[in-house]
């Protein structure tokens, strides 16, 4: 077992057992993204781009903003991945005639074919998360996730109509730089 396994072993069954679901959500989560990144890694995919591949390859040709609404992103981070995507060969932007406000994604051939290389990569990666789980667990756990998507989307949408929204990372930088700067300005006036 690795040293980071184990202090993340100990943390959950020793230091704190009954901390919070989404601490433990966040590492299992942290887990699956690195067990899968290390795979793709031979393929020279980043975990960035399997998101928006995967979107793809379910999907092929929707909007950028779409992708961005689908993956859980902000556009400028579509925007960014999209464009290293497009320089590694596996999507292409198209706009339709008449209509240059609306880009569209499409897999070339290559984003195509990574298909079959890298979706048997995160199915052993599922199988490694659960070996050793018993099927009722796997579907228990899986309706209980389903429960917990459902129930933080029906809040955000609440959020929404009492004017709250996710900032984007952008507004998240300046407010945590303004208390900085009226500090700065405080304290050399």
């Amino acid at each position: 077992m690795s040293k980071l396994a184990q202090v993340i072993q100990h943390h959950w069954r020793e230091a704190v057992p009954d901390d919070r679901l989404a601490h433990l959500i966040k590492d299992a989560s942290r887990g699956l993204g690195r067990a899968l990144q290390m795979r793709l890694s031979a393929f020279n995919v980043s975990f960035g781009h399997w998101t928006f591949l995967r979107i793809l390859w379910n999907g092929d040709g929707i909007t950028q903003r779409a992708l961005s609404e689908q993956a859980g992103v902000m556009e400028p981070t579509t925007f960014s991945a999209l464009r290293a995507m497009e320089k590694l060969g596996y999507v292409e932007r198209r706009q339709k005639p008449g209509d240059r406000k609306q880009v569209f994604i499409h897999l070339t051939p290559l984003g195509r074919a990574l298909r079959d290389k890298l979706v048997p990569l995160a199915e052993e990666v599922n199988a490694i998360a659960v070996a050793g789980l018993d099927e009722r667990d796997i579907a228990t756990m899986r309706n209980g996730l389903l429960a917990m998507i459902d129930n933080l989307a029906r809040d955000e949408a609440l959020a929404a109509g009492e004017d709250r929204r996710m900032p984007s990372t952008r507004e998240v930088s300046e407010r945590l730089k303004a208390p900085a700067k009226r500090a700065r300005r405080t304290t050399t006036a």
